[in-house]
């Protein structure tokens, strides 16, 4: 029984539309959104490739680590945020406004780490040259083209 409810809750969550500006996005950029604390996992495996000097990384390192951090705190937030939400429908006539207000804490908390996370890329990329970021940028396209070859 709770796993069903599980799984409604999951696609009410996710289906429902909550009142944020992140959710009116396209599903494609909302996951870009999502995975920013791991873009610069990328520069930093590619670092040789993409000709990342030892400065330009002892200066991304710092903000890698916070973009993880703030990642790690938004994961668990949506997370209590969503067992809150499964506490509240449990019951049979549960409150329609406290599951609202749960569906809409749960964009709040998507959308405050969004806007969160646009700094400090914003931070990484200013420390590219327009070379580097044109190389990130290529081996980006070249992911996503392998990835749809393989959906197919």
């Amino acid at each position: 029984m709770k796993k069903l409810l599980l799984s409604l809750l999951l696609i009410v969550v996710f289906a429902v539309p909550a009142f944020s500006q992140t959710m009116n996005m396209p599903r494609k950029e909302m996951d870009y959104i999502y995975r920013m604390g791991h873009m610069t996992d990328m520069y930093l495996r590619n670092a040789d490739k993409i000709g990342l000097t030892d400065e330009q990384i002892s200066k991304i390192m710092p903000i890698h680590h916070e973009m993880h951090k703030k990642q790690a705190r938004f994961k668990a937030d949506v997370k209590i945020a969503a067992i809150e939400l499964v506490e509240i429908m449990e019951v049979k006539d549960f409150d329609i406004d406290k599951a609202n207000a749960g569906i809409k804490k749960i964009a709040d908390i998507k959308t405050a780490y969004s806007l969160d996370m646009l700094k400090p890329m914003k931070e990484v990329r200013t420390i590219l040259t327009d070379e580097q970021f044109q190389k990130i940028k290529k081996m980006q396209l070249n992911k996503r083209i392998g990835e749809n070859r393989h959906k197919r």
